[in-house]
């Protein structure tokens, strides 16, 4: 999903145009793809195929209610996906499951422990250390 307000609520006008333009682009770029020649060393790394679907929601301004009607999208959007995949959207046993492994996340978090977890966590904690690593969030 690629979500942008059009009129910015800050006076940066050519900042915000080379976001929104980057913003249609990334579309463009999943909904046309690229394909390059065979003989293309970097043909299996730059290529792609195309016909990717996204959605682009563009709001007006950023303000309460288009936040709110954002939150309510949302909400609608993962209880349709859960209709359509066949799961509950309202498991309270995998609610209580994820704050289980919750509580075994936040020590990494923390930079405490050697717990190790699945190759996706593990490469989501290792760009949040990262980007802390980088900032003066900690």
């Amino acid at each position: 999903d690629f979500l942008a307000p059009i009129r910015p609520d800050h006076a940066l006008r050519e900042h915000h145009n080379v976001l929104l333009a980057n913003l249609l682009a990334q579309s463009a770029a999943l909904c046309q793809g690229q394909e390059l020649p065979p003989e293309d060393p970097l043909r299996a790394a730059r290529a792609c195929p195309g016909g990717r679907p996204s959605t682009v929601l563009l709001l007006d301004q950023l303000d309460a209610h288009s936040l709110g009607a954002l939150l309510a999208l949302y909400e609608h959007k993962v209880f349709v996906q859960s209709v359509v995949a066949g799961i509950n959207p309202f498991d309270q046993w995998g609610v209580e499951l994820g704050k289980a492994i919750a509580s075994q996340i936040e020590p990494a978090l923390a930079g405490e422990g050697e717990q190790r977890f699945d190759p996706t966590t593990e490469s989501l904690l290792r760009r949040i250390r990262r980007v802390r690593a980088d900032s003066a969030i900690q």
